[in-house]
């Protein structure tokens, strides 16, 4: 059997878990498409089209924002959102870093194997 392997819970990667939790979500995932191609949007606009009710997109703004991936401001009676591409750019730079990780272990596998 083999042995379980263990990831260390460094606080470095309690960061991640938030912004990654909301991009697992197909509607929140959709919301930041249509920001990215639209730039700002209202709650009203954003639920435009959509199957989804405003108080949904409302609940699904407020994850994304807490990840830090998108910001809202007030105009008016309506909340305003538009995309924090510095949140993107975190998690981007969260999927290298393990990309690189998984890199390196596969060149240490194939290294012992063709050594052995």
């Amino acid at each position: 059997m083999w042995p379980m392997a263990t990831v260390e819970m460094t606080p470095r990667w309690h960061a991640p878990a938030p912004v990654f939790a909301a991009l697992g979500d197909e509607t929140r995932l959709r919301l930041l498409a249509r920001l990215w191609e639209k730039g700002s949007l209202s709650i009203s606009e954003l639920a435009l089209g959509s199957l989804v009710t405003r108080q949904a997109i409302t609940k699904h703004l407020l994850v994304l924002s807490k990840a830090g991936l998108v910001k809202g401001t007030r105009s008016g009676r309506e909340s305003v959102w538009k995309l924090e591409r510095k949140g993107l750019h975190q998690a981007n730079r969260w999927l290298n870093q393990i990309s690189q990780q998984w890199d390196d272990r596969l060149e240490r596998l194939r290294s012992l194997v063709e050594d052995s």
